[in-house]
């Protein structure tokens, strides 16, 4: 399955209580439930925060679900990009 880097423009997302998080991740949680009900592969893997954006690693059968997503949830899909290749420290071993 296809693995998307979505970047979403938040302002104040950087300094978002733990709390103001937690109901975020959980409103994101309740959409992908719903979306697996429908039969539609999305799954969330991680995200990361920093300063006005957080950088979401989903995997999906396609962008569309990624946007779907974003537009139930409320959560904004400012740039989806599809992960071609992955590269690591181990990458450089022969």
């Amino acid at each position: 399955m296809p693995r998307y880097v979505i970047e979403r423009a938040i302002p104040a997302i950087g300094s978002a209580e733990r709390e103001a998080l937690r109901a975020a991740a959980q409103q994101s949680n309740g959409v992908l439930a719903a979306m697996k009900a429908e039969h539609k592969n999305i799954q969330w893997e991680h995200s990361y925060v920093a300063g006005d954006k957080t950088f979401c690693i989903y995997l999906s059968d396609n962008e569309a679900l990624i946007h779907e997503h974003a537009q139930r949830s409320g959560f904004p899909a400012t740039q989806v990009t599809e992960v071609r290749k992955m590269i690591d420290p181990v990458t450089a071993e022969g």
